[in-house]
């Protein structure tokens, strides 16, 4: 199956918003217009877009929390035979 413009289109108005590409959004949102997506439609592609990266910072989120809590262990070990200060 290939997919026809509208739907690449509507898969690239979410893929915008996961990318925080406010440029690309703009674009892709006019093209999915001029090739016959209604507002309906851009506005779901927009919720997927938002619901992917909120899922995708959250996680994130925690790996970087998780990362922190070992930074002043690594800290104190990384200066024996590092040269990078």
């Amino acid at each position: 199956m290939k997919l026809d413009e509208r739907m690449m289109r509507l898969i690239a108005v979410g893929a915008s918003i996961a990318a925080n590409c406010q440029p690309c959004l703009r674009t892709n949102v006019a093209k999915a217009l001029e090739n016959g997506a209604n507002e309906g439609e851009i506005a779901e592609a927009i919720w997927v877009g938002t619901m992917v990266r909120r899922g995708a910072a959250s996680k994130m989120d925690k790996f970087a929390a998780g990362l922190n809590q070992a930074v002043p262990l690594a800290a104190s070990t990384s200066d024996e035979g590092c040269k990078c200060t």
